[in-house]
C-alpha cells in the first residue's frame, strides 16, 4: 500500500529499502542548500523513526530533474552494495512512459546508438561508434496508443546513459513533450516560471530489482503524475 508523503509518496518501505515516486522538477541528489528528493527522503526517514542522529541513504540509481517516477533507496550499507551490484550488472528491470511528438512508423522495436556527453553541458550527441568517449546505448520500445499527434511510448532500457531515453527518442523524429533541450517545441505539465522547474513527459513507471537479502524478485509501479492526460492514466499496463 502506497502512502503520500508530503511531495513524494512512498511504494514501498521496510527495514532495507525506500521505494517513492519522485515528483517532477525535483533534483535527487543535491548539495545540501538546494532541495532534492535524497533531502526530503532522508528528512522522512529521521521524522518517523526519531533518529537523532544522521541518517544512512543509499542512492543506486537517479532520474533527471524534469522526470518522474520510481526511485529506490536503500537503508542500510549492506543492502546499497548489493542493489547497486544489480544495477551494474544490469539485471534490474526498467520500465519507463514517454509522452511523445508524432506516430511512430512500427509499433515495437530496439533502438542503438552511439552517445557521447558534450564536456561542460548537460546534454549529449549522436556520434560515430569510433569517436573517443563514445558509448553505446540500447532500449526497446513499444507504443501503446497515439492521441491527437502524440504517441504514448514505453521505453525498456538495456543501457543506462545519459539523457539515453531523451535523445534516442529526438533522434528518430519523436521528442518528449516539454523537452526543449532535445527540440520539443511542445509545451507539457504546469507552467513553469523557472527553467528548472519545467517538467517534460517522461515518467518511470516501472522497477524490478531482487530484494537485497530475500532474492525475492520485486515488482514496483509508480502511477502518473495527474497533469498527464487522462488516457494515459487510465492506462494499467506496465
Amino acid at each position: 500500500m502506497s502512502e503520500h508523503i508530503g511531495d513524494f509518496e512512498v511504494i514501498f518501505e521496510d527495514h532495507h529499502l525506500l521505494v517513492v515516486n519522485k515528483p517532477a522538477a525535483l533534483l535527487t541528489q543535491a548539495p545540501a542548500h538546494i532541495p532534492s528528493l535524497e533531502a526530503l527522503v532522508k528528512s522522512y526517514i529521521k521524522q518517523k523513526y526519531q533518529k537523532p542522529a544522521g541518517v544512512y541513504l543509499g542512492v543506486p540509481h537517479r532520474l533527471d530533474r524534469p522526470v518522474s517516477g520510481v526511485i529506490c533507496f536503500t537503508k542500510n550499507s549492506k543492502a546499497s552494495r548489493r542493489v547497486h551490484e544489480q544495477f551494474e550488472k544490469r539485471t534490474v528491470k526498467k520500465v519507463y512512459w514517454a509522452l511523445v511528438e508524432g506516430e511512430l512508423s512500427t509499433q515495437t522495436g530496439l533502438w542503438e546508438d552511439w552517445i557521447k556527453k558534450i564536456p561542460e553541458n548537460a546534454r549529449v550527441v549522436k556520434v560515430d561508434e569510433v569517436e573517443e568517449g563514445a558509448k553505446q546505448a540500447v532500449l526497446n520500445f513499444q507504443v501503446l496508443n497515439h492521441e491527437a499527434g502524440t504517441s504514448l511510448i514505453e521505453l525498456q532500457p538495456v543501457t543506462g546513459r545519459m539523457h539515453q531515453l531523451r535523445a534516442q527518442c529526438a533522434w528518430r523524429g519523436h521528442p518528449i513533450l516539454g523537452d526543449g533541450d532535445y527540440g520539443s517545441v511542445q509545451q507539457f505539465g504546469p507552467p513553469a516560471q523557472h527553467e528548472r522547474d519545467r517538467v517534460i513527459a517522461l515518467h518511470a513507471r516501472g522497477l524490478e530489482i531482487d530484494h537485497p537479502f530475500s532474492q525475492n524478485r520485486m515488482r514496483f509501479r509508480a502511477e502518473l503524475p495527474v497533469y498527464w492526460p487522462m488516457s494515459s492514466r487510465n492506462d494499467s499496463r506496465i
